[in-house]
């Protein structure tokens, strides 16, 4: 049996299922009979113990005074604490409600107390309190956790969603595929699987077929189909599709070291996009010219406690000393939509994708943007750094975020710590950005084209909303001649263009946008040398007439086979 997706990381893989249920927590809101209130607080004191020996093995396995350590010694002291089991109890007894439903009204009445402190730290804790009382009404209700820190075997994750929070949490080395209900091409989970270079397969539904959990399955993510208990026939023939993938990789390790040029010599930066260091130490394995886009936020999405600018600055100086001299851009924190950071809290918005994000979020909380600017700013004493802003749309925002850079300085300044100068940048990922992006450049030194939310913007369409596949094409007439205009206005003023958004990690898509005149190419570390082997197989002249002729196009459709069905 088989069944279909949106594959978004290609690839074969094997493994058997593993289902994440991670929004299992059901809570009855009835009213209980006095002669069930004992039964509910013995469940209660059951499910206290079940999640205290869970956490007290999980300190087995960690080093004292890791951020991980701290953070579960700090949910085993929470469930030590008598007077709030007691508090809970009471609530059972007096308001004759399920023992749930107490740990849910103690629980968040407890993490609203603590977000309304002035001590930083505390309020931090609230999103704790509030999940680790999602965990206990998940114990109550007789969920297993699923500890999969000790998976040994070759598993594939089946899940509803998975944010990149979550997705940062996943043991990589034994997880050998991703399958989830929801997402789109360019929703985060899709990037960061990519990027990983592990093959997915999004907008699945497997959920009507009852895949139990051990189930050998086959992930083909070349082709967009998940195969349930294979026969033999099958197995053989996605094994050689595999080792025809293997194969293909080797070869392509043999342009490792040779320069990114076309067949006439026309050279093309080709940088990385990463999310943490594990990724900045692989630079070197298909040889990027250096990091194009580094995504701050993805360092902190495993981490309940935001993280001090000293904490930062050693982060970016260990990203600094990997990188020996090569081009660095870090972003700043760039949240909202799908990426929350379990540090920051949920932020709860009707329409999140048009809500609080990007520079937004940095203008509204400047404290937590002059932190991480001063971090940067310290390490790049060590090294060049490159900052770019996200979701800039206007001068006036890109001013202020300026200005709060010189404050950075004079702090620094008064503190005596040294700094370095940081060359600036914004990405460009709305058509307002396109559009005031001329008075924007006097005070920058290059820009970053964003496709992603670039497309999104301009075609009205949530990227990771499966039923708008359609509707959020991955090449588009509208987009491409934005993407032109940016760059001829760049041009103009003698800036650098480069191109971060998942064209660029397209091998069919990357002579065009040579040809267009991008200067660098901020690719997935996965699709380095296969946009390195595509820009050697051809000509930059033919890359101008691939670009002349795309840009007359006026159908998506039209555009997709000119590009595609090419020789």
């Amino acid at each position: 049996m088989s069944i279909t997706g949106i594959a978004v990381s290609s690839g074969i893989a094997f493994g058997q299922a593993l289902h994440l249920n991670l929004h299992h927590e059901k809570i009855d809101y009835r009213l209980i009979p006095k002669s069930h209130v004992p039964i509910e607080v013995q469940r209660l004191k059951h499910a206290f113990e079940l999640q205290k020996q869970h956490l007290a093995q999980g300190l087995e396995k960690l080093q004292p005074e890791t951020s991980h350590f701290e953070l579960i010694e700090a949910d085993l002291l929470i469930l030590d604490d008598e007077d709030l089991l007691e508090q809970i109890e009471h609530s059972i007894s007096s308001l004759q409600i399920g023992a749930a439903f107490a740990i849910e009204r103690v629980f968040e009445q407890q993490a609203s107390e603590l977000a309304l402190l002035d001590d930083p730290y505390l309020a931090n804790r609230a999103q704790d309190v509030s999940c680790l009382g999602s965990r206990l009404i998940a114990r109550l209700n007789g969920a297993q956790h699923l500890d999969l820190s000790q998976l040994t075997q070759d598993t594939i994750i089946f899940s509803q969603d998975l944010t990149p929070a979550e997705f940062a949490m996943l043991p990589l080395e034994h997880i050998t595929g991703v399958v989830l209900n929801t997402g789109g091409i360019t929703s985060h989970t899709a990037i960061l699987t990519r990027s990983a270079g592990i093959p997915a397969l999004l907008s699945c539904q497997f959920e009507a077929i009852q895949i139990k959990n051990g189930t050998q399955v086959v992930l083909n993510a070349n082709e967009g189909e998940l195969v349930i208990n294979p026969n033999q026939q099958q197995i053989a023939y996605l094994q050689t599709l595999k080792k025809q993938d293997f194969l293909r990789k080797q070869q392509l390790l043999t342009l490792k070291d040779l320069p990114t040029e076309t067949l006439d010599g026309h050279g093309i930066s080709l940088l990385a996009n990463v999310g943490n260091l594990n990724e900045v130490s692989h630079l070197t394995d298909v040889s990027a010219e250096g990091i194009g886009l580094f995504r701050t936020e993805f360092m902190l999405m495993n981490t309940s406690v935001l993280p001090d600018e000293k904490t930062q600055y050693h982060l970016y100086c260990d990203a600094l000393h990997l990188m020996e001299g090569r081009t660095f851009t870090l972003r700043t924190l760039d949240v909202g939509a799908d990426k929350e950071l379990p540090c920051l809290g949920t932020l709860i918005e009707d329409n999140p994708a048009l809500g609080l994000r990007g520079i937004r979020y940095s203008l509204a909380h400047p404290e937590l943007f002059k932190t991480q600017v001063s971090a940067i700013l310290r390490a790049a004493n060590h090294g060049s750094v490159r900052l770019m802003f996200p979701m800039i749309n206007q001068i006036e925002e890109l001013e202020q975020l300026l200005s709060y850079v010189e404050e950075c300085k004079a702090k620094l300044i008064e503190e005596e710590k040294g700094f370095g100068e940081l060359s600036y940048g914004i990405v460009v990922e709305t058509p307002a950005a396109v559009l005031n992006l001329e008075s924007m450049l006097p005070l920058l030194d290059f820009i970053s084209i964003g496709t992603n939310d670039l497309t999104q913007y301009t075609m009205a369409a949530d990227r990771s909303n499966p039923l708008l596949t359609k509707e959020y094409p991955s090449l588009s007439p509208a987009v491409l001649n934005l993407i032109q205009t940016t760059i001829d206005i760049a041009k103009e003023n003698h800036i650098t263009v480069s191109l971060c958004g998942e064209l660029a990690s397209d091998p069919n898509v990357a002579p065009l946008l040579v040809g267009m005149g991008i200067d660098e190419l901020s690719v997935n570390l996965g699709s380095i040398l296969e946009v390195k082997s595509a820009l050697r197989d051809i000509s930059y002249q033919t890359c101008l007439t691939l670009a002349k002729q795309a840009l007359k196009i006026k159908r998506i459709e039209e555009l997709k086979r000119y590009i595609y069905s090419r020789p």
